[in-house]
């Protein structure tokens, strides 16, 4: 399992990646391509980012430095997929007990039209005071989701909303120095996912 870099769980197909034909891609390279890649550490994960929270505040990765990050993709009209995952990313903070103080979550949307900061900050706490919506303009989170290897794409749907968003779903777990230690699959429980931040909290830099 090391080698692929899960941290806990089995390896799932990422997230919301059905059958609907997708246009508009926004992501470079195909869905199959960034999930191989993420599966089974082909590729380096992370980096620098510049985005905006929902308070507004400019942040990037070095904010955050001396803290592990729990970083996930999502957009916040998905209906299902990223409520469930973003709840378990906070229910998992508060199961580490204190150590959950050393655990910065990130939600990065992948919807920038309709997630500004107004909007992810009506959003974000539902799942955890401590949890920062990031978003930023297209060409930022384009370049946040090819650092994580994230695919996303819009997919035309009928009704009022016009649109929904196909995206990967790993939860990506990074060290005090902002470097790649591993990946939660999407649907990963909460105590699961808490064993495996466990693991890393006394880690020294």
């Amino acid at each position: 399992m090391r080698n692929s870099r899960v941290l806990v769980g089995p390896v799932l197909a990422a997230g919301l990646l059905g059958a609907v034909p997708v246009v508009h891609a926004q992501s470079e390279r195909s869905a199959g391509e960034l999930m191989d890649a993420v599966m089974w550490g082909k590729e380096p994960i992370g980096g620098p980012f510049t985005l905006i929270d929902h308070t507004g505040k400019l942040r990037t990765d070095v904010d955050f430095r001396g803290k592990l990050m729990l970083v996930y993709f999502g957009f916040s009209s998905c209906p299902d997929v990223c409520p469930t995952d973003l709840m378990a990313i906070g229910q998992a903070v508060d199961k580490l007990g204190p150590g959950g103080d050393a655990v910065q979550p990130l939600f990065v949307t992948v919807d920038s039209d309709r997630d500004t900061p107004a909007h992810l900050a009506d959003y974000v706490p539902f799942f955890h005071p401590r949890l920062l919506g990031l978003t930023g303009d297209a060409a930022q989170i384009r370049d946040a989701a090819r650092l994580y290897r994230v695919f996303y794409a819009k997919v035309p749907i009928e009704g009022a909303a016009g649109y929904t968003v196909d995206h990967s779903g790993f939860i990506y777990l990074m060290d005090r120095d902002g470097k790649y230690l591993g990946f939660f699959p999407p649907g990963t429980p909460s105590d699961r996912m808490a064993a495996g931040i466990k693991a890393h909290l006394s880690a020294k830099r």
